[in-house]
């Protein structure tokens, strides 16, 4: 999250490690440099440079030392970290291998690209995460799912259900996230290649065999024109992460009304403790995920507004999306996290103290 230290009390409270660590910087620095040796293989492949020379460049670009202070000093004053990256690559290869380096490419190319390829690992941490959620509810299903409930409308009393029933709201938004993610996938995981103004007319006629070639070597989908201007897949991608934690976030707030003092349908091993009232265990997980759906709800429009990139290129919407989507996609890790380990705390649910709600009694 922004402003979270490593190793922080915010980051333990309200982070997610893994999808952090994927978005770091030094992450990042490795995706642009797969990124441009994929280009300079490319420019290989085409024949725009010789195979040999091309996977010269490709090899010093994938050994390259990059001096990561230089980098921040000069993209302070560009705007961007690729302009400093490519002259150091040059600066790194010889004289007569310099052609294979960044010619014709674009920082947009390089950075938009990068992103894709954390994307690609970050939402399939974040599938696979779904799916323990839906492992983990099953399971208290199991354990509680028969006992009753009292429903409850706009928070009063209703109807006697059973805890399955409840159980189950939480669980059938589920389906429809992974099934929403898998359309999504081929509109989002796309490389990035239009030039300095988006049309590939720096690639010599090629910029189609250029972008297949560089595709394939990526795994990426390749779209037979840019989409410098067209962000829409990350602003569903935005979308899809405020739904998910959103879905996450109903459990939640579900689990700490039952754990309330006078309902006590939910009963929480551990929880937090008050530093002024010692009979106090405060469902802080169950807090939490609602904290976390709310707080992506609220970058949403940041990203949606992001969507103006203006004429060819926008350097005001395009370094919007870096500050709104990191901390969207460490929320919505942080929320699976604890989805994750909720349904494990739950001691007790149900209106008959879950004695009579296990499914083996």
């Amino acid at each position: 999250m922004t402003g979270a230290e490593p190793g922080g009390w915010l980051e333990a409270v309200a982070g997610d490690a893994p999808t952090a660590s994927r978005l770091a910087e030094a992450s990042r620095l490795k995706d642009m440099l797969r990124v441009e040796a994929a280009y300079s293989r490319a420019l290989g492949a085409v024949g725009q440079v010789t195979p040999e020379a091309a996977e010269a460049a490709a090899a010093a670009i994938e050994t390259a030392e990059i001096d990561t202070a230089k980098l921040a000093r000069e993209a302070a004053e560009d705007g961007m970290p690729v302009p400093s990256l490519s002259r150091q690559l040059r600066a790194a290869v010889p004289e007569d291998l310099q052609r294979a380096v960044h010619k014709g490419l674009t920082s947009q190319d390089v950075m938009d690209t990068a992103l894709v390829l954390a994307l690609r690992d970050i939402l399939d941490d974040f599938e696979t995460r779904l799916d323990r959620v839906d492992a983990a509810l099953a399971k208290l299903d199991d354990a509680f799912g028969a006992g009753p409930l009292m429903a409850r409308t706009r928070m009063q009393a209703a109807l006697p259900v059973t805890v399955s029933d409840r159980i189950a709201l939480w669980r059938r938004p589920l389906p429809g996230h992974r099934e929403r993610l898998a359309q999504l996938r081929p509109r989002l995981l796309r490389l990035q290649l239009g030039g300095p103004v988006g049309t590939r007319g720096t690639f010599h006629g090629q910029g189609d065999a250029i972008a297949r070639h560089m595709a394939g070597a990526l795994d990426l989908g390749s779209p037979e024109t840019a989409w410098h201007t067209d962000r829409s897949p990350l602003a569903e991608l935005g979308s899809w992460l405020s739904m998910v934690t959103g879905s996450l976030g109903k459990m939640g707030h579900d689990i700490a009304l039952m754990s309330q003092q006078g309902v006590d349908a939910a009963q929480l091993k551990g929880g937090g403790s008050s530093s002024a009232m010692a009979h106090k265990v405060n469902p802080v997980g169950a807090e939490l995920l609602v904290t976390l759906a709310r707080f992506t709800a609220v970058q949403l429009p940041g990203l949606h507004l992001a969507l103006d990139h203006e004429q060819e290129r926008s350097g005001i919407s395009w370094t919007l999306e870096w500050l709104v989507l990191p901390p969207m996609l460490i929320a919505t890790g942080a929320a699976l996290a604890r989805a994750e380990a909720l349904p494990a705390a739950i001691e007790r649910l149900g209106d008959d103290g879950g004695e009579k709600g296990t499914r083996d009694a």
